[in-house]
């Protein structure tokens, strides 16, 4: 399970992406989103394509492993795709029986929907693939360290996050153990009928949500038994440093997005 496993999973290839600042990744990040989001012509989506491939391609990483990211989401992006397809009735219509037509407009729609989301989770996932879960938590505090003036505590998003990340191949562990206890007791998913799946999906819920409440607890008992304390001064074996380098990384996705704007 935890090899199929790639949210949360940093792969070290000792790229130069992976020597960055994770300050640096997250502010490209943030900027790739806005870029790819503001992104409206087939000429702005092909030069990202490009951009993106390219920086995937200097991690090292193969980038069957960027694809492998997006595939949880197949059916959401399948779902987009009809959905775009269907309801838009702009341009010329394509096919038509009876009332029922589609038009050139929604397919166009439907395929820039489909590649737009596709780029987004596979490039973002290049955050995760180059940053350990401790920097990127470290990295998350530094940016949102500003806004402690406003009451808001980075602290405390960063823990839950880290805690989040932890718990997720924990949680599917204990869902295949208990998946696997159905299967010797003769209840075996992959052989039982769409709907019989259907009520042993709710029946796993129950005993993996306990769990997961229970590990929580557990967890909570063992910070408390260390004197574990919100918001208390700590220091920092590794300290980030920002370095020309995160300047570079973070200035190609100012004129990525620029030329965007500017297409």
């Amino acid at each position: 399970m935890n090899e199929r496993l790639l949210l949360g999973r940093s792969i070290e290839t000792g790229s130069w992406v992976h020597k960055l600042d994770a300050r640096s990744k997250l502010t490209g990040m943030l900027l790739y989103v806005a870029v790819i989001l503001l992104s409206a012509s087939w000429m702005s989506m092909a030069l990202l394509a490009v951009f993106s491939i390219s920086v995937m391609a200097s991690t090292r990483i193969p980038l069957k492993y960027f694809i492998k990211a997006a595939k949880p989401l197949r059916y959401l992006m399948l779902f987009i795709f009809i959905v775009q397809l269907l309801t838009v009735k702009e341009g010329d219509v394509l096919w038509s029986i009876g009332s029922f037509a589609l038009h050139e407009g929604g397919l166009r729609l439907a395929a820039f929907s489909v590649i737009r989301m596709l780029l987004l989770i596979t490039f973002t996932a290049l955050l995760t693939f180059t940053t350990t879960p401790g920097k990127l938590n470290q990295g998350l505090e530094g940016i949102l360290s500003p806004f402690k003036k406003f009451g808001l505590s980075p602290d405390r998003i960063t823990l839950m996050i880290s805690i989040a990340l932890r718990f997720i191949p924990t949680i599917l562990d204990e869902a295949q153990i208990i998946m696997k206890a159905q299967a010797s007791r003769g209840a075996d998913l992959q052989e039982l009928p769409l709907k019989e799946k259907a009520r042993m999906l709710v029946s796993l819920l129950v005993p993996v949500i306990s769990s997961a409440f229970r590990r929580a607890q557990d967890l909570v008992y063992s910070m408390e038994a260390r004197g574990f304390r919100m918001d208390a001064p700590r220091s920092r074996y590794h300290r980030l440093r920002w370095g020309a380098a995160d300047t570079v990384f973070v200035a190609m996705f100012v004129i990525m997005g620029v030329t965007v704007a500017l297409l």
